[in-house]
């Protein structure tokens, strides 16, 4: 593909003028939304309103004016539409490790039984899952497999739905039919696939799912995530963390504990609103596009991208599934210098990341990416990789790429 190839495919492109609609410097080329998304303009209109009007004028009469008592649930069923959830069965709160917490404590108190996590996983699942099974006097179990996690003997298994480095994707319909005759809870991880990939929870038969706010749906650093419990399962469940907004009547003040009979007893404490707010303006401005579009922009974004890596250096050994149905939407290289090459990547305007060892990420976000984008990234990294721009010294050393 030529240049200009690439430029026809953007004049042809529904979704183009979703650029627009993003703060996203002069000059750079951002492969990095796996990791941080990039801000929408309408995120920083809606905090200023929030902190010079709702917060800095009606004070406290904002949270029966503005809404803020009902930002969680109001978030979290905008969040359902796009995971394939029924309204009520989301909630926007906490951070990711927290709401992991909450659902793999909660669901282990329905059997006994070990509580397993992919060996290789992201760290967070499988510091979290040994320590409730610590907790709880109950074995670990770390598998390299994720069907090894469904055995009779495995309680609750936490497992990602796509892999935070390879992009590879699990299978989630067969896995869960298979964790419904073994009786093992499945607690779905889809940090690296919400707002990526298309998902369809109730179809796969999924009830206990989170996910992370601040990658693909653009809510800002650390934003809150959500955790999603089926209808069927939430009355099951035991709010792990017994806050007060977790409680049937929370403004009844009672010193007696009573748990929400719905989605609000896993929430814990006062719902952090500059955060929600910039959370729900990324989520609103995804549920514009049109969700067939995003896939298949998002799947010719990715094989064009990959083609012209791979055919302009060959180096860079591709790590990812390039089945669109076994991957997420990242792609992985694999090189002895890929720190080096990342950061000399990134001093030419082409934002990626790394993780450990000799692995390159780049995010393919259809909502931020042209054709054009992804051409010359290619070629930008072909000739950092060919012209080993990357043996400069300044790229082999300093901060983390994150």
């Amino acid at each position: 593909m030529t240049l200009d190839d690439a430029r026809a495919l953007d004049a042809d492109d529904p979704l183009r003028g979703l650029r627009d609609r993003f703060a996203l410097p002069e000059g750079i080329i951002y492969l990095d939304g796996n990791s941080l998304g990039p801000l929408p303009w309408i995120t920083a209109e809606r905090l200023d309103d929030l902190v010079h009007r709702q917060w800095g004028e009606r004070l406290i009469r904002s949270w029966n004016e503005a809404g803020w008592t009902e930002a969680p649930t109001r978030i979290g069923d905008k969040i359902a539409r796009l995971i394939g959830a029924a309204p009520g069965e989301v909630v926007a709160t906490d951070s990711t490790s927290v709401c992991l917490f909450k659902l793999v404590s909660a669901a282990a108190t329905l059997r006994d039984g070990a509580i397993a996590a992919q060996a290789d996983g992201f760290p967070t699942d499988r510091y979290l899952a040994q320590t409730i099974a610590a907790q709880l006097g109950r074995p670990f179990r770390a598998v390299t497999d994720a069907g090894a996690a469904l055995a009779p003997d495995v309680a609750v298994a936490l497992l990602a739905e796509v892999d935070y480095r390879s992009g590879a994707r699990l299978d989630m319909a067969a896995l869960q039919a298979r964790a419904a005759a073994t009786g093992t809870h499945l607690v779905w991880d889809l940090s690296h696939s919400a707002g990526a990939v298309p998902i369809d929870l109730q179809a796969a038969g999924a009830t206990l799912a989170v996910g992370c706010g601040y990658k693909y749906l653009n809510g800002g650093p650390g934003a809150p995530a959500f955790l999603h419990v089926g209808r069927p399962l939430q009355a099951m469940l035991p709010p792990v963390i017994a806050g007060w907004w977790a409680h049937d009547r929370p403004f009844d003040f009672s010193p007696e504990f009573r748990p929400a009979s719905g989605i609000t007893r896993f929430l814990s404490g006062t719902p952090p609103m500059l955060a929600l707010a910039a959370l729900e303006a990324g989520v609103d401005l995804m549920l514009e596009a049109d969700a067939t579009q995003l896939r298949d922009k998002g799947t010719a974004l990715w094989t064009l991208f990959t083609d012209e890596v791979s055919r302009r250096c060959p180096s860079l050994v591709l790590r990812t599934p390039r089945d669109p149905a076994a991957r997420g939407s990242h792609a992985l290289f694999e090189h002895p210098h890929a720190l080096a090459i990342v950061r000399a990547g990134i001093e030419r305007g082409v934002i990626g990341d790394y993780r450990p060892t000799g692995l390159a990420r780049f995010g393919i976000t259809p909502m931020t990416l042209s054709y054009q984008d992804v051409w010359r990234a290619a070629a930008i990294l072909g000739d950092v990789v060919n012209g080993e721009a990357w043996r400069d010294l300044r790229f082999q050393a300093g901060g983390v790429v994150t």
